[in-house]
């Protein structure tokens, strides 16, 4: 007679993992086209859609074709759409007055999306650098690049790309109280229904190569950008920064880049529980195309493995450029 002997093991963890419906059960996270923000880029003429030889897959499109991407995106149930200018070095100036210009490839972007999509959510960028000669977010004096006098610009180009029709302003610059600057002249001139995602904690990231490819910026930028972006060892500095955009009227903050900084996405999101956003940046992008291009990963589990990542650590929306490809292998499961 054999003893009674105790269940071994009493719990047994792969027991929820053994077919697809108990693992849809047990899901902690799910992914759909609507956590996506998809990043285009605008250029000057008419009928261009042009690849961007460092971001495959990747366009710059004129105006018109700008609102071909705003049906795709809708069709795809992708709900929002973050507008870039690109911007060649003759169309660049010291004094920057191209951001603000009611004329610029942003601002005529965004009436035309909304004449075509008027549903579509418009995000738009807020920096000085694709406008400026020296291919830094702010103005530069002396080898300097100097605050106050940028944050006066912000607000301007802010307002006309409120003028223009756009939901959500995204300054992405890093200086110091635009935020609340910002949010004081929306709310004078009656952009009150103007949201604003803030780059509350932009790093001083290398992942950022391609992007300034895309817009035109590569060979403009004089030095780095280290005197106002973070320094990729700092993690409490970012709390801080979160802590004061939302306290100036940020409705909802942004980390970027994204992938190598997960822990700084988890940490904003349970200390403040605001709306948090992650900006894929185009060298994670390119890394997993060209990683696929060569053969070394499934480029699709890549791409899907790497966009769960980010509502696994707390994110509420993403930005890539993965969106529509992403968006379509959702929509057919």
């Amino acid at each position: 007679m054999h003893p009674i002997q105790a269940p071994y093991p009493a719990t047994r963890l792969r027991r929820t993992r053994q077919n697809d419906g108990i693992r849809g059960l047990v899901r902690e996270n799910y992914l759909s086209a609507a956590d996506f923000i998809w990043p285009v880029f605008v250029r000057s003429g008419t009928d261009i859609v042009e690849e961007i030889p460092s971001m495959p897959g990747v366009m710059r499109r004129s105006v018109d074709r700008i609102v071909d991407a705003a049906i795709e995106a809708r069709d795809l149930g992708i709900g929002a759409l973050c507008l870039f200018p690109y911007t060649g070095l003759e169309e660049r100036t010291e004094d920057c007055a191209g951001a603000w210009d009611p004329e610029n490839h942003t601002n005529r972007a965004i009436r035309a999306i909304k004449a075509a999509v008027p549903e579509m959510v418009v995000m738009t960028d807020v920096a000085l650098d694709t406008y400026n000669i020296n291919g830094h977010d702010g103005f530069v004096e002396d080898g300097e690049i100097v605050n106050d006098r940028t944050v006066e610009a912000l607000v301007k180009m802010s307002l006309e790309q409120a003028r223009a029709g756009a939901d959500i302003i995204g300054p992405s610059d890093m200086m110091d109280g635009r935020i609340g600057a910002i949010r004081n002249a929306l709310e004078t001139e009656g952009h009150q229904k103007v949201m604003l995602l803030s780059y509350a904690a932009k790093y001083a990231s290398a992942f950022y190569g391609p992007f300034r490819d895309a817009v035109g910026a590569s060979g403009a930028l004089t030095g780095d950008k280290k005197t106002y972006q973070m320094d990729p060892a700092n993690s409490d500095e970012a709390l801080r920064l979160v802590a004061r955009d939302l306290s100036e009227g940020a409705d909802m903050v942004m980390v970027k880049p994204g992938l190598p900084y997960l822990d700084i996405c988890r940490r904003v999101k349970d200390a403040f529980g605001a709306p948090t956003f992650a900006y894929q940046v185009s060298g994670e992008y390119s890394m997993i195309k060209a990683a696929a291009a060569a053969g070394m990963v499934d480029e699709e589990r890549v791409m899907m493995e790497s966009l769960m990542a980010f509502k696994r650590a707390g994110c509420d929306g993403i930005l890539t450029y993965f969106a529509p490809a992403a968006a379509r292998l959702l929509n057919a499961q």
